[in-house]
């Protein structure tokens, strides 16, 4: 163990030990071994693939697949709270991590049966994304609870944006596996790099797209080991049964003082409404620049990469401001620059920039990003890159500042489901705008009213 002095010793009492840096980079790792559940299952590989290839028609394959998230959403939001506080009874962490990533694991690997155009297998494809959502999801909130027993507060920031840079670096490196060496096109037969799969994946029959699942379940299952070979738990305080009944007894008394903590109270309201805006932002991006540029998967693949760059970027320099400028700042700071980033993405069209200034529109055969929408699109995508990542980061700084440290784990599940209780809303509202009005730009506009709501509630939390 280390023996860190400082802002953590108080008069009396002898200095908090930390343990070494390899138990940090084991923790720093799992967001390293998670991100590819995000960045090739829900995000820019495999979902798409889903709506358009699994799926009758890809509107059916969009409504299915979020039904699905949806019910993934409705047990985490349920359970969150509840496992949290029962983690804060009994002690421990790790042996929750290992069932909820064993999920993840097994949720993942089965999804490589969502075989083109089979409408038998829709059902149990569903069922397996469902279980791995829930299990990344729950391992996360009990990975996050470890965080203040690693290093003193006045460097939680650093550990957090660190986090998740490394987690989006993770997601990188996956996404360039996956577009240049496994995922071809049906067309050519060829990666992202000019070559034929590796492992003789079938591009006909989408084997680059569907390996996404397994190649995600065995990456995690590798990577997470660092944790928990390195990364000290805390010791059991109670055995099971009495962890559950001592859990959920604190969990009623949390509920029942949330409203005497306002502070706490606007925080979480905050977190649901911004969170819920960002997760529609990242699930319509994609599909918002599909139906306005015509881009294929390999475009939105590296579109998704470079978003990936900027966010790990972001993360890492939202980290040191996050202990430098404090998080609430950092996380008003990143929501202006995302509101900046909307406003700007529907001023932009095939032909547009800035709604004034007419360019030439893509063209066929024209290369890649080459006209000058496109270009400022992806600008706008690396921008909006930069500022998600200490959003997400100095949230969950913020959190710890904000809890008791003996609750710690139960807040963090209060927080998953301010994330996750309305995840629908955001998505619903941007869908429903889109229909009634037939105009993506219109539905898009609907999460500018999500940001600026986040950001009037959190001017109110005082941290």
């Amino acid at each position: 163990m280390t023996t860190i002095s400082g802002h953590d010793s108080h008069a009396g009492h002898p200095p908090r030990e930390y343990p070494p840096r390899s138990a940090v980079v084991g923790w720093i790792l799992f967001d390293w071994a998670a991100q590819p559940y995000f960045s090739l299952i829900t995000t820019f590989v495999f979902a798409p693939y889903f709506a358009t290839h699994v799926a009758n028609t890809p509107a059916a394959g969009q409504a299915m697949w979020g039904f699905a998230t949806a019910a993934a959403g409705l047990v985490i939001a349920v359970m969150s709270p509840v496992l949290g506080a029962i983690a804060d009874a009994g002690g421990r962490r790790k042996p929750w991590i290992a069932v909820f990533g064993s999920l993840l694991v097994i949720g993942s690997s089965i999804m490589w049966i969502g075989k083109p155009n089979d409408p038998d297998i829709i059902i149990p494809l569903l069922i397996a994304f469902g279980i791995a959502t829930i299990g990344v999801e729950f391992a996360t909130v009990f990975n996050n609870a470890m965080m203040p027993t690693l290093v003193p507060p006045e460097r939680i920031g650093r550990l957090s944006g660190t986090g998740w840079a490394t987690g989006y670096i993770g997601g990188i490196l996956s996404l360039i596996l996956v577009l240049g060496f496994l995922a071809a096109s049906s067309d050519t037969g060829r990666t992202l790099f000019g070559f034929k799969p590796l492992f003789g994946l079938d591009p006909v029959m989408h084997e680059g797209d569907r390996i996404t699942g397994p190649l995600t379940g065995l990456w995690f299952a590798i990577f997470v080991l660092p944790m928990f070979l390195f990364t000290p738990d805390r010791a059991a305080k109670k055995p099971a049964l009495g962890a559950v009944r001592e859990g959920l007894r604190e969990l009623r008394e949390t509920l029942a003082t949330l409203p005497s903590k306002p502070v706490m109270l606007t925080f979480l309201i905050a977190n649901m409404v911004y969170t819920d805006a960002l997760v529609a932002l990242f699930a319509f991006g994609g599909i918002y620049a599909a139906g306005t540029f015509g881009w294929q998967t390999i475009q939105i693949g590296t579109f998704g990469i470079l978003l990936a760059f900027s966010g790990t970027l972001g993360a890492w320099l939202g980290g040191k401001l996050d202990d430098y400028l404090g998080p609430k700042k950092v996380i008003a700071g990143s929501m202006l620059i995302l509101l900046c980033a909307i406003i700007a993405i529907l001023s932009i069209d095939r032909d547009t920039l800035f709604f004034v200034i007419k360019v030439a529109p893509p063209v066929p055969g024209g290369g890649m990003f080459a006209a000058p929408a496109e270009k400022a699109y992806l600008a706008l995508g690396v921008l909006i890159g930069m500022a998600a990542g200490p959003l997400q980061a100095a949230s969950r700084t913020l959190l710890i500042r904000l809890a008791p440290p003996d609750r710690i784990t139960q807040y963090f599940g209060l927080f998953a489901l301010s994330g996750k209780v309305t995840s629908f809303m955001a998505p619903l509202a941007v869908s429903i705008v889109t229909a009634v009005t037939a105009s993506q730009k219109a539905g898009m506009a609907a999460l500018v009213v999500f940001f600026s709501a986040g950001l009037i509630l959190l001017s109110r939390v005082r941290a």
